[in-house]
Order: C-alpha cells, then structure tokens, then sequence
C-alpha cells in the first residue's frame, strides 16, 4: 500500500541521507561564513543532490538491466550495505556511508563553497542514499504509483536536511552533541531492522533456501 511505502521510504531516506549528521558538519564547516552564503550553499548543494538521487531513481531499473543486476541480488546488497551504515549509526561510527570521511572534511575545511563537494555528494547523495533510491523505486517499479510514492518520500527528506541547514547553528547550540547523538541511535536502531527485512526479502525471492533445501533433500 502508498502508505506503507510511504513510510518505508521516509525512514529509510531520513537515516541514510542522515540529517542529524548533516547537521553537525555543516555546522562545522559554514561557521565562518554568513548567513547568505550558508544559505546559498545549503540551496545549491540541495538542487545538485537532488538531481543525482532523481538520476538513479530514474536509470535505476535501466542499470540494473544493464549489468545484469538481479532485484533479489540489489535487496540482499542494499541490506548488507544498509545495515553497515545503521551500525556506524548506533556505535557513533563514521565510514563515510552517510556522511564525509575525516580525510574529506579536512579537504572541505579549505574550501570557501562546499555546496558540491562535500555537501551535495557525499554528505547528501552519498553510497547509502543511492543505494536506497535505488533498491526502492526498482522495488515500486518504474512510474507506478508506489514510484511516484518513493520519489516524494525522497524529495521530503531533502526538503528537511535543506531546512535543517537553514538553523543548523542555532541547532546544534540547542540539542547539543548528547542530544544529536541520541536522534542518531534511535534512528540507526530502525533502519537496521529495515536492513534485516531487506535481507530477508531478498533471499526469500532469489529461491536460495529452497534450492538448499531442495537440494538437501
């Protein structure tokens, strides 16, 4: 159903694209700079990260074919990775699934835009966002309404991480890192459920156990 997809995809899109975390390192890297420019940066990184999501939920399907990519295959692979990135999530880990690596925010530190790099790609449009848009719009299929459902659930949550980028600053003041750090943990807890349930999935559609079983028989 829409509303179950719905959901699904919201949950999915908020712990990969990882608000929380944008949060502090845009924070971070923007505050020697005004309001109009934090402004402007958050704007631009938003539209470019916006039109490579669309990119692969679009050609999604189509890339798919085209490596010879099975749908099974792409749930027990956005699974795995899913669930990689909730454990960096719970244990306040950084891997660069969700957000930019020590090495790329010393890299930013000298850049007087990061609305691209590393803001658009791959604070926004990392690996774990892509691999979401990705494995839910193929799992909709392509222009249904379940399509349609999933690509207003991505356009949503970057609406959200565009607004958190607004207020970033005050924020962080307000919440704190313990606060920050809580949202974080709670939202990595339900996404690695997700992952577990894309796993499942996955294998229970590739036939696997039953050719095992059959096989063992």
């Amino acid at each position: 159903m829409p509303i179950d997809t719905l959901l699904l995809a919201l949950t999915t899109f908020f712990a990969t694209l990882g608000p929380a975390d944008l949060l502090v390192v845009y924070a971070a890297l923007t505050q020697k700079n005004t309001q109009a420019e934090r402004r402007a940066m958050a704007l631009r990184g938003t539209v470019v990260a916006a039109v490579i999501l669309l990119f692969f939920a679009v050609f999604g399907e189509v890339l798919l074919r085209l490596f010879g990519i099975t749908l099974p295959a792409l749930r027990i692979a956005g699974g795995i990775l899913l669930l990689l990135i909730s454990i960096d999530m719970v244990f306040a880990r950084h891997s660069g699934g969700t957000g930019t690596t020590p090495e790329e925010e010393n890299e930013a530190q000298g850049r007087q835009d990061i609305s691209v790099f590393p803001l658009a790609t791959p604070l926004l449009a990392g690996p774990g966002a892509i691999s979401a848009v990705i494995l839910l719009t193929t799992a909709s299929g392509s222009f249904t309404l379940g399509w349609f459902v999933v690509v207003a659930a991505l356009l949503a949550v970057l609406l959200l991480c565009y607004a958190v980028m607004l207020v970033a600053i005050p924020i962080q003041r307000l919440l704190g890192l313990t606060g920050l750090a809580v949202v974080t943990r709670v939202v990595g807890v339900l996404l690695a459920a997700l992952a577990v349930q894309f796993l499942l999935d996955g294998v229970k559609a590739s036939g696997l156990v039953g050719a095992v079983l059959q096989a063992a028989g």
